[in-house]
């Protein structure tokens, strides 16, 4: 950890709306070259080992934006929020640091801010990664998990919700929402 510096962590997922830990600023931001995906397994928080539910990664795609939370981390509690994010984060996530884009300060001046920050992102190689499959076969495992954080579902629906509230479009999270709902339905 960088001593007297402030650290920005990057949320894409459930931090966006449940950060849990100390951050001294939020700030809608983005990455560059990366998109959304539910493509990673969730055995700890919304599934378990025999039922896993689906949480998103990030997944390289070139000239693809990913919208999330931006929080600005003092260096006093960055090493304990960062050992409560390893743990949190432990079901295939790395922690890696990558360019992000500050949504525009007024303050700053007319152009994005780019800072490095910190994210969690899973890759193919960890043994809770499910990869891609048929939206209608991520959706139905999504309606169907549960796990000690509560419903797969809520997950899905609360990203979506926290995504629109930003004015972020995610076509795999809405999609993915108005097939849950589909399957949903009575």
């Amino acid at each position: 950890m960088s001593q007297g510096q402030d650290l920005w962590l990057f949320g894409y997922g459930s931090l966006i709306w449940r950060p849990d830990f100390a951050h001294r600023e939020r700030r809608p931001a983005s990455i560059d070259g990366w998109t959304r995906r539910f493509w990673q397994g969730s055995t700890d928080h919304r599934g378990v080992p025999e039922a896993p539910g689906r949480v998103v990664t990030l997944v390289p795609e070139p000239g693809a934006r990913c919208h999330g939370v931006a929080y600005r981390v003092a260096p006093e509690v960055a090493a304990q929020v960062f050992a409560e994010l390893d743990h949190r984060e432990r079901g295939g996530y790395l922690r890696v640091e990558l360019p992000l884009r500050l949504a525009r300060d007024p303050a700053a001046g007319p152009d994005p801010q780019i800072v490095a920050a910190r994210m969690y992102l899973a890759t193919a190689d960890n043994p809770n990664y499910l990869g891609p499959a048929p939206l209608p076969t991520i959706a139905a495992q999504i309606l169907h998990s549960r796990g000690p954080s509560g419903p797969n579902l809520e997950y899905l629906l609360r990203l979506a919700e926290s995504l629109r509230e930003q004015d972020a479009d995610d076509e795999h999270v809405f999609a993915l929402e108005r097939e849950v709902l589909r399957l949903r339905a009575p």
